[in-house]
């Protein structure tokens, strides 16, 4: 259903070479930094002329960020148009496809960083931007992917900001999207009804496909996920049940 393919190159040739495969999406990956080491939110950047899907995608993909990681969003709801002050924009505005440029993280900020060079963070985000490309290009197709800073014929060097405890943006950016690649290539079909999903870490516990009305709620005391109205159509179980509990006596 998906095919991910890297581009490489000065970001125009990148552009132009997913234009020419006919790329029903391109997102280009990155991290923020800043001399202020409490910065902290997650952003993206559209084109100057970005279409309104680049709009919603981007801001959907900030908001899965800052609920995953609890953050704020940042820019206008998620999005900055045009990049910082036109820094960005050149990287996304010639492409004839819905394209983002990601900002999911601060790699000047101490916890960010963290997160960021764990491998459980790269696959947090890795899944965020999965889950984004099925929920918005859901009659699958090519999907570009661009390393930022990395792979530029005209600064070979380049790597982009450091990150805190070692390690360069564009090396950890690589490393989520080839997690992305994964996870989208072995993405299933889109099927009808809303789909919820029980995960453990990066283990998927159990999936269903629940009215796009049901209300789902989470009871923290008694553990339990309710889903109102008719129930759901299991799509997948992994991993083994847990084993039965004991009851436990007082006193014996």
């Amino acid at each position: 259903m998906y095919t991910v393919r890297f581009y490489k190159g000065d970001y125009f040739d990148r552009q132009q070479q997913a234009n020419a495969d006919g790329c029903a999406a391109y997102a280009e990956h990155h991290f923020n930094s800043s001399e202020n080491t409490a910065a902290g939110y997650a952003v993206v950047i559209v084109g100057s002329n970005a279409s309104q899907t680049s709009r919603n995608w981007g801001r959907w993909y900030a908001a899965a960020v800052a609920r995953e990681f609890g953050i704020p969003v940042g820019g206008d709801a998620g999005i900055l148009v045009g990049g910082y002050n036109g820094r960005g924009d050149g990287n996304l505005r010639h492409t004839s496809m819905p394209a983002v440029l990601l900002e999911p993280l601060f790699a000047s900020n101490p916890q960010h960083a963290a997160w960021i060079r764990s491998d459980d963070g790269q696959s947090r985000l890795a899944r965020i931007l999965s889950e984004s490309v099925q929920r918005f290009f859901q009659s699958g197709g090519l999907i570009g992917f661009s390393v930022g800073h990395k792979y530029k014929a005209s600064s070979p060097n380049d790597r982009g900001a450091p990150v805190l405890g070692g390690g360069t943006e564009a090396d950890f950016a690589e490393k989520v999207l080839q997690k992305a690649k994964v996870m989208i290539e072995a993405a299933e079909a889109v099927g009808a009804g809303r789909t919820i999903r029980v995960m453990h870490g990066d283990t998927l516990l159990w999936a269903g496909s629940a009215d796009e009305d049901a209300d789902v709620t989470l009871d923290p005391v008694r553990g339990l996920l309710r889903i109102a109205g008719a129930a759901p159509v299991v799509t997948r179980i992994g991993g083994a049940a847990p084993a039965a509990r004991r009851r436990r006596t007082a006193g014996r």
